[in-house]
Order: structure tokens, then C-alpha cells, then sequence
């Protein structure tokens, strides 16, 4: 870890490549330790343990100065057509190109397209004066005259007192994130079968649902003729876990008991690289700019996963009087609370595991070894192959779809939801129990509550079996586009109607409507061949497999 001692070094050179030399991470040795080691490095507050504490805020400087200026890349690609001469929704191109999640895409895009309007917020996160979990939790308000008021709170304040400053200018805006719960429940073959027929029918009901919206509605078809306990809404039951920590007031206390923390060294903001996302700048210059930010980015994560997963693993976080990892990730790294916390679980799943080890010496993605991760041991060695060749989404898909074969042979059933969602559903499992007079388990409860929605709206649900519905079933209901992640709302003729196609199914294919629409009819996408499996896609004049890091 001698080496991390770089990560100090801010200071640019002359020269205009000045920003690109800073921002090259230095070469660290990431072997995974032992518990051995980690328990040396930290039981007695040896160089190591600082060492590494203050490597993860430095490195956590640099990956938030490179996710500024990929926000603004984001918020310049989504203007005009430049994101369908690409070929790609925003989150499918972060995805892919990018190895940034739907939730991480999405929230950088959105404060690139706030900082446009926000010009003293800009400059100060620009700067490394504002951090940029401050500057994300600041952004709803800072606008017009307040502007300078809040930049200047976002600067000196923690994220706790930021946000439930927001909170209260706000006047009572609903929460932007929800706590995150798991429903698992056990069910029988029979019962399986009908929770399966009344999930597919509630999708014939709202065409483009997921699972969660489903079980909610199904939840509520039954609370709406026998209500139950109101009080019941609030208590989940054994049946949900939490996804994710939580901690109520610890964080006020420990602020100020530690004194912010005045023990930890102060480490420096880092300022954003200069990369121009100019109006000017063509889809395919921001494409090469956002990849080259991003390869930057990825070797800093790879040094933050690392020294996240040790000090994680250490405990440290809690003896520097921090609530939480979440809380230390939020308040000293200056990230994303919550996706730092689940890198530092993936980086230790990795330790455990050879394969994944082995699949990131390969190459593998970050986004790409979070589904492999979701695999037995044993069979992740396997799949990396498949993992290498498929996009994020295909890999996606297929996983889920092994993963949810095993939990039906294992005749279990499991969906992650927000915390509002698990409480209808468990308000309904205490109205099933109340009416059937018994105590019945969770999974005969989703039964019960499975089969009332089906006999409900069988007779009122009559899909018309169209050629385009068909054709949409036979792709799965997804867009065929690859690499997009949306559901299939048209399909379109491969040959058309008025080229002298015909309406059989070969001919036809699933879309989403901005795919079809945007895409194909403006000219920037096209498809030829036969469906489902002999087609070939056509982006700028090239052959295209899909949106791909390079």
C-alpha cells in the first residue's frame, strides 16, 4: 500500500494534458487480505490502518472530481438526438459504456442538468469545495437568489444537516430514496401455480409492470373488499427483511460528540478535470470523452472498493464515530452512502471467491461482476464466457432466469420492494389471516391473495391477441434493440408494409416505442433479417451488437 501515498498529489502540471496526468491512478497491489492482516493493520492503530483510511478519502476525491464531469457529459448527451444516433436510453449507455448503474446514471445526469442553471453551485463542486454527495443533496434548492446561501451551507455542513435542511425548505416533498425491504415467502407447487397466473394476468391488466407493481395490486384488490387493521401497516412481519442499515439519531449524537470528526486529517478537494460538453460537441466526441473519463473512473472504484472493503471489514468506520459504513461513506468519502457500501460488499464477495477474482482478471465489468456474484461459486467460472460476449442487460436476464429456477426447485419465491410496497402487502396478509379465521404462513397468504385477484379480474381482463401482442410474447416482452433494458410497447416490420412486407411473425419484432419511433423511423437505427434469432442491426453505416465498453 506504500504506493497510495500518491494519492495525495493533486498538483497539475503545465502542460493542457495537465488534468489527464492527475487523474491517472497510481498502480496499487489489490491482492485481497486476510482477516489475519486487516485484524494487524487496524487492532492497535498502526501506520497501516491511517494509511489505508486516508487512501480510500483521497481516492474518493478523485472518483467524485471524474463523476462531475461524467454529469455533465450525461446532461449534454440527452440533449437533442444525440442520444438516438447512439442508439441507447441514458441509463442502458451508462450501463453499458459506462459501468455506472441505473440509479448512479440517472442522479449524475440529473445534477449535470441542474448545474446549467446553477452557476455558483457549479463553480464550487467544480472546485472541490462542495462535495459531491452535498452538491447532489443541495441541487432541489440552490436555485436563484438562494443559490449562493445554500452553496456556501453545502460547503461547511454534513450531509445530515443538508438534508433535512432540503427537507424542511421543501415543506414536506416526499423522500427521494425509499428503505428497501425483501419479501420471501415459501410456496407449494399448486400455490406457485396460481401466484404465477394471477403475476401474468395483472400483467395483461397494466401492460409494462413489473413484479413488485403487480403483488401491490393484487395486495390492494384484497384490502379494498376486506380491509384490515389499519395498525397493521406498519408492522411487515417475519416474511420481509431489510435490504440496506439504517440508524435514527446516532448520526446528531456521534457529529457531536467527535467534533466532526476532528480527529481525521483533513484531505483536500480534488478539482473536476476540464472536458468540454459543449453544444457543438457531436454525439460521437461526448461518446469518446464520457469513455476516456470513464476508464479513469473504473481504476479509482477498483482502489475505492478495496480500501472501502477492508476499513468496512475492519470496523474502523465505528471507532472514528461514525453511525454507519454508510454514514462514513457519506460524510468523509463525500459519495454516495449507499453505493459505496454495496461496492465495498461486492470487493469482499469477490475475496471469496477465486472466480470472480479470475473473471476480473479477464476484464469482467464491474456491472457484469455484481450479476455474477448473485451465482454459486462453483458455477460462476462458467458463465464468464457468456458474461464477456452479452450485454449487461442480456447477462441480467439470464442470470435472474437461473437464479429464479433454482428458487422454484427450491419452491421459494423472492422480490425486492420499497418499504410502502411490503406494507400493503402485509396489511393484506393480516386481512387474509382476520378473514379466514387461522394462522397461515406468508407464502399461503400470497396464495389466497393470488387467487382472489385472478378470480376478480379473469372475466373483466380480455387482451385482444393481436399480431403485434403476439409477436411481443414470443420476444418476452422486451425490446429487442440490444442492450435495452425497456418492455416492448410495439413491434415493428422488419420489412415494410409498404416495401411489400407481410404481417407474418418472422417479419416483425419488439420495440420499445423510443426505439421504434426515435431510433428506427428517424433513420438511425435499422434491422434486417428474419426474427426472432437471424437479425442484423444497423447503427451509423456499422454493424452494431450493442452499446460496449472498449
Amino acid at each position: 500500500m506504500d504506493a497510495a501515498r500518491t494519492l495525495d498529489a493533486t498538483a497539475a502540471a503545465d502542460a493542457p494534458e495537465a488534468w489527464a496526468a492527475t487523474f491517472a491512478a497510481p498502480a496499487i497491489d489489490l491482492e485481497p487480505p486476510s482477516g489475519a492482516e486487516i485484524h494487524a493493520f487496524f487492532r492497535g492503530g498502526e501506520a497501516e490502518a491511517d494509511l489505508y483510511e486516508r487512501a480510500l478519502a483521497s481516492a474518493a476525491r478523485a472518483q467524485g472530481a471524474l463523476e462531475v464531469q461524467l454529469a455533465e457529459g450525461l446532461d449534454a448527451l440527452r440533449r437533442g438526438d444525440r442520444l438516438a444516433r447512439l442508439g441507447c436510453h441514458l441509463d442502458d449507455y451508462a450501463r453499458e459504456v459506462l459501468d455506472l448503474g441505473r440509479r448512479a446514471a440517472e442522479g449524475l445526469a440529473a445534477l449535470g442538468a441542474g448545474l446549467r442553471t446553477r452557476p455558483l453551485l457549479r463553480d464550487a463542486l467544480r472546485s472541490g469545495r462542495v462535495r459531491l454527495r452535498a452538491a447532489q443533496a443541495v441541487l432541489p434548492v440552490a436555485g436563484g437568489e438562494a443559490e449562493a446561501a445554500w452553496v456556501e451551507w453545502a460547503a461547511s455542513a454534513t450531509v445530515r444537516e443538508i438534508e433535512a435542511a432540503v427537507r424542511r425548505a421543501r415543506s414536506g416533498d416526499p423522500e427521494p430514496d425509499e428503505d428497501c425491504v425483501r419479501l420471501g415467502v415459501r410456496l407449494d407447487e399448486r400455490e406457485r401455480l396460481v401466484v404465477d397466473a394471477a403475476v401474468e394476468l395483472a400483467g395483461e391488466v397494466m401492460p409494462g409492470s413489473g413484479g413488485m407493481e403487480r403483488l401491490e395490486a393484487m395486495a390492494q384488490e384484497v384490502l379494498a373488499s376486506r380491509p384490515g387493521d389499519p395498525d397493521a401497516v406498519q408492522r411487515l412481519g417475519a416474511a420481509f427483511r431489510p435490504v440496506g442499515d439504517a440508524e435514527g439519531t446516532r448520526r446528531v449524537v456521534l457529529e457531536t460528540e467527535t467534533e466532526r470528526w476532528a480527529i481525521l486529517e483533513p484531505v483536500a478537494g480534488l478539482p473536476a478535470p476540464d472536458v468540454p460538453f459543449d453544444d457543438a460537441a457531436s454525439a460521437e466526441e461526448i461518446d469518446r470523452r464520457l469513455r476516456y473519463l470513464a476508464r479513469l473512473r473504473r481504476r479509482w472504484d477498483e482502489i475505492v472498493g478495496h480500501c472501502a472493503a477492508v476499513v468496512k471489514r475492519s470496523r474502523m468506520h465505528l471507532r472514528l464515530g461514525f453511525a454507519s459504513f454508510r454514514h462514513f461513506a457519506e460524510e468523509r468519502l463525500g459519495l454516495e452512502g449507499k453505493t459505496v457500501e454495496q461496492r465495498a460488499k461486492l470487493e469482499e464477495r469477490i475475496w471469496r471467491s477465486p472466480a470472480l477474482q479470475e473473471a476480473r482478471r479477464q476484464g469482467v465489468s464491474y456491472e457484469r461482476l455484481r450479476l455474477l456474484a448473485r451465482l454459486p461459486e462453483g458455477e460462476v467460472a462458467s458463465w464468464v464466457a457468456r458474461a464477456k460476449a452479452l450485454t449487461v442487460v442480456a447477462l441480467r436476464r439470464e442470470v435472474e432466469g437461473e437464479v429464479e429456477r433454482k428458487m422454484r426447485a427450491s419452491r421459494r419465491m423472492g422480490v425486492a420492494m420499497p418499504r410502502r410496497i411490503a406494507a400493503v402487502l402485509a396489511a393484506a396478509f393480516d386481512a387474509v389471516r382476520a378473514l379466514v379465521g387461522a394462522v397461515l404462513s406468508p407464502g399461503q397468504c400470497l396464495a389466497f391473495i393470488a387467487a382472489h385477484f385472478f378470480e376478480t379480474w379473469r372475466p373483466l381482463a380480455k387482451p385482444k391477441r393481436t399480431r403485434s401482442r403476439q409477436v411481443r410474447d414470443r420476444d418476452g416482452g422486451w425490446c429487442q434493440v440490444p442492450g435495452c433494458s425497456r418492455r416492448a410497447t410495439h413491434s415493428h416490420h422488419i420489412i415494410l408494409r409498404s416495401q411489400g412486407g407481410g404481417d407474418e411473425p418472422e417479419n416483425q419484432v419488439a420495440l420499445c416505442a423510443w426505439h421504434h419511433l426515435r431510433c428506427i423511423h428517424e433513420g438511425h437505427l435499422r434491422v434486417f433479417g428474419r426474427a426472432p434469432h437471424e437479425l442484423t442491426w444497423i447503427l451509423g453505416g456499422q454493424l452494431w451488437r450493442g452499446p460496449r465498453m472498449q
